[in-house]
């Protein structure tokens, strides 16, 4: 996947995240290898982690933030409903679909 194929806010966003996993490990004075070899990949895929490439992994992207005590930054991202964060059961209006789901007549096939 090319990161020109995602919407702008998303690139923007994944490029300005692989910018702050750099300025982490700069501040920490570790070199591409050093990042590397603590998160058990090559320093060409650190690269592409801090260029914001869509294609690193997200289990990559989660192990560095870890590494710089900010796993728990993810809460914040798309926190949980409010229903569901209370356990209460979420219910979708009579006759719409799920979010994400197709329905019969949007299937081309």
């Amino acid at each position: 996947m090319s990161i020109t194929t995602l919407p702008a806010p998303a690139q923007l966003a994944l490029v300005r995240l692989g910018q702050r996993l750099r300025a982490h490990r700069v501040q920490r004075a570790w070199t591409l290898a050093e990042m590397a070899q603590r998160l058990m990949c090559s320093p060409t895929t650190v690269r592409a982690l801090e260029a914001g490439k869509p294609g690193t992994s997200l289990g990559l992207m989660l192990h560095a933030l870890w590494l710089f005590g900010e796993a728990d930054s993810l809460d914040t991202v798309a926190p949980a409903p409010a229903a569901l964060a209370a356990n209460r059961r979420v219910r979708r209006q009579a006759g719409r679909a799920a979010p994400g789901v197709l329905t019969e007549s949007e299937r081309d096939f």
